[in-house]
């Protein structure tokens, strides 16, 4: 797999379920604000609710961060209004929930199973100019951690509001971060 850091999203348009109606999503409403794409294999499945209702239980602090959140499964718009309509910890999620039966969405992110036609479990995150900044893919039955993810959030606009600095491991907001330079070659 080659890799996105660094790479602009592709064009593409779908729709989704959020608030109780089917809206329409493309990459133009990824731009301008910070977004974290959430690729998950399926609907009514069983790791897959647990890491969308821990987003939900954290969403209003991505929000507090200018973030917005975009769950994608290669289900229909409709699967996934039947997954909220019939699921406790689904009704939670305020966020999209984006269709992707054409599987179109999940090439573009490099996430595709070909074989089954799902999606792994890949996370990106995507900077104002529709920049990838971070990727992380997950083997089928390791599920995401929600606080993880928003501390790698806060980092990447940390460092890029931050020109020359850069944040080291387990870096948390507020703490100190590193400005690279010769003078730190072998001290750190």
């Amino acid at each position: 797999m080659s890799t996105y850091i660094n790479t602009e999203i592709k064009p593409f348009n779908a729709t989704a379920y959020h608030n109780g109606k089917f809206v329409q999503v493309s990459d133009a409403d990824l731009k301008g604000k910070w977004s974290v794409v959430f690729f998950y294999p399926a609907d009514f499945t069983f790791v897959c609710p647990t890491e969308l209702g821990d987003l939900a239980d954290n969403y209003a602090e991505f929000q507090k961060l200018g973030v917005e959140i975009y769950a994608v499964s290669t289900d229909t718009h409709f699967t996934h209004k039947a997954w909220h309509d019939t699921s406790d910890t689904i009704k939670k999620l305020q966020y999209p929930m984006v269709g992707d039966p054409t599987g179109t969405i999940t090439r573009n992110f490099g996430v595709m199973i070909e074989e089954a036609g799902l999606a792994d479990r890949g996370t990106f995150v995507i900077d104002p100019q529709g920049v990838i900044q971070i990727v992380e893919i997950n083997a089928g039955g390791i599920g995401r951690d929600a606080l993880e993810l928003l501390r790698k959030v806060k980092a990447a606009q940390y460092v890029a509001s931050h020109p020359g600095e850069v944040c080291p491991a387990k870096w948390k907001e507020g703490e100190a971060t590193l400005a690279p330079s010769l003078d730190l070659v072998g001290k750190i």
